[in-house]
């Protein structure tokens, strides 16, 4: 006979409310015990709310419950997630035993079943840490196959999301991207269960940023956004969703609610600190903090992010060394870039690296350094196939031979960016870019081109609120807001997106927002023009000349 408790938490299962759900299961276990349904349930309720010790607890029991009953599959399943946990969790040893009960039990089912594709799972990882990329690919087809045969989409999913790592690590971006769009659709779809879910958005999110496929990354960010703002009660996978959403935002000149999605994700982060859940969350999101700080000449906050940052081991490089120089400490800043890029392997982890040591060897008279990244960076563009590491590079050469004295060859390489990071909708960067676009033209006596390139520079930089580069050009413009209206750059595109007709959640797919950040746009938007309604906003806007 059911009872309340245990029907309220099925409801709330099924309606996503986790810890809810969570609560009530334990409340219904502790009046009668759970079925292995319902203990399952539990199990993964508890992972979602962030509860790993419930889950774990919960997983062993269920394992024990399931091995007595002579369910070989059912132990293999509960065993396999208590140890793909722990390997998540940093337990490595505790991990490795109970993958190995769950292949015993794989073996003794006598045949073929789809929780032999889960086991294999971890088979990919050890070859990819014994140096066998092709190798943890078979391993990971081999899942593949498993999960097809047995139309489990998640396994599909999932063991495909680890074929385009594996890809992606092997410098073939094309066939990674390819494989991890598959294994998003299938979870943007909703063809997977809620924890294989958040693995595959994570996995080609990190993927996506490796290889600087930036248009993927905000794309499959906005979409792990949504998903997540659809589960208040979800906590795992929320704190990188927070700091890959604080990144996304910082390109597009959202800063200030950059900053508060990242001081989001690290109190989220700390508050799972116990129980070890996304240890790297914290240091990430830290280290977001401090570069938001550093843009706006925040130094004492963004000293203190960058500190907090490294403590939870995150190396606070390159910001804290771009710091420096900005704050006129040439000699420190050399000398922490030289040692980080010294350091770092060759490959698409130094690509975070590379710009800051163009621009601080620039700054420092080391040319010849600074050309060597340079190359460096146009290597790796053409290896990656990245269009946003084309512009990168071209950046790098350009200011490079801007340096060299050679305005006139620097202006071609320098518009390719700007145009590029323009397009991009990325007003810091384009604005920079346009900066020495502007030196440039001065240095080849079009004293009235250098003009509108660093006005519009300057009115981009007030707009965002980047004191230290206002300081730098020389601060004319009234604040950080666009003048007239008093709305920010990103309140003014939504604006005129509202003013075509389009709803929020038209607007959050063209921009790559979630609908709830649009929505709070939009609520801005109408406080700061006092109007009450879309029809009222794009009138205010077609009579003020906003569109």
């Amino acid at each position: 006979m059911t009872g309340p408790d245990l029907q309220r938490a099925r409801e709330a299962y099924a309606t996503r409310a986790w810890d809810d759900a969570r609560q009530g299961f334990l409340r219904a276990d502790a009046a009668s015990p759970l079925d292995a349904a319902d203990l399952e349930r539990l199990a993964w309720a508890s992972a979602l709310a962030g509860h790993d010790a419930d889950q774990l607890k919960t997983l062993e029991r269920l394992y024990h419950d399931r091995e007595g009953a002579g369910d070989q599959r059912g132990a293999a399943r509960a065993a396999f997630w208590a140890g793909f946990r722990l390997f998540g969790l940093g337990e490595h040893g505790r991990a490795a035993g109970w993958i190995t009960r769950a292949a015993r039990h794989v073996e003794r089912v006598g045949a073929d079943c789809v929780e032999r594709g889960y086991v294999m799972l971890p088979a990919v990882h050890q070859r990819l840490g014994q140096g066998d990329p092709e190798g943890a690919f078979a391993a990971a087809a081999d899942a593949v196959a498993v999960g097809e045969r047995f139309r489990d989409r998640s396994l599909v999913a999932y063991a495909r999301a680890m074929q385009g790592m594996i890809r992606l690590r092997q410098d073939r971006v094309r066939d990674g991207i390819a494989l991890l769009d598959d294994a998003m659709l299938a979870a943007a779809g909703g063809e997977t269960a809620p924890v294989i879910t958040g693995l595959v958005y994570c996995t080609a999110i990190d993927g996506c940023r490796r290889v600087y496929a930036l248009d993927r990354m905000r794309e499959w960010t906005a979409v792990l956004s949504e998903w997540c703002d659809a589960q208040p009660q979800l906590a795992t996978f929320t704190g990188n969703c927070l700091v890959h959403r604080a990144e996304i935002m910082q390109i597009h000149g959202d800063w200030s609610e950059a900053i508060g999605e990242a001081r989001r994700a690290a109190e989220r982060a700390a508050r799972r600190s116990a129980a070890g859940g996304e240890p790297e969350a914290g240091g990430a999101a830290h280290y977001q903090m401090g570069e938001l700080h550093r843009l706006r000449g925040a130094w004492d906050e963004a000293e203190a992010a960058y500190r907090e940052a490294s403590r939870l081991g995150r190396d606070p490089q390159p910001g804290l060394a771009l710091m420096r120089l900005a704050q006129g400490r040439r000699d420190v800043a050399a000398q922490a870039i030289r040692r980080v890029v010294d350091t770092t392997p060759a490959g698409p982890q130094r690509v975070r690296l590379l710009p800051a040591h163009v621009e601080i060897m620039i700054a420092a008279g080391d040319l010849d350094s600074a050309r060597r990244s340079a190359g460096e960076l146009e290597d790796l563009a053409t290896r990656l196939d990245s269009d946003a590491l084309r512009a990168i590079a071209a950046h790098a050469h350009g200011a490079l031979r801007l340096a060299e004295g050679d305005a006139a060859a620097a202006l071609a390489p320098l518009r390719e960016a700007f145009e590029w990071w323009r397009q991009s909708n990325a007003p810091y960067i384009a604005a920079r870019i346009r900066v020495q676009i502007g030196a440039a033209c001065r240095a080849l006596g079009d004293e009235e081109g250098a003009a509108l390139e660093t006005d519009a520079a300057r009115t981009a930089f007030a707009e965002l609120g980047a004191a230290p580069d206002l300081e730098r050009i020389g601060a004319r413009a009234p604040g950080p807001r666009a003048p007239g209206h008093g709305l920010t750059g990103r309140e003014l595109q939504v604006l005129r997106l509202v003013a075509t007709g389009k709803t929020n959640r038209a607007i959050a797919r063209e921009l790559f927002l979630s609908e709830r950040t649009v929505d709070r746009h939009v609520s801005n938007v109408f406080n700061k023009l006092g109007v009450s309604s879309r029809a009222a906003a794009t009138a205010h806007a077609y009579e003020h000349g906003l569109v």
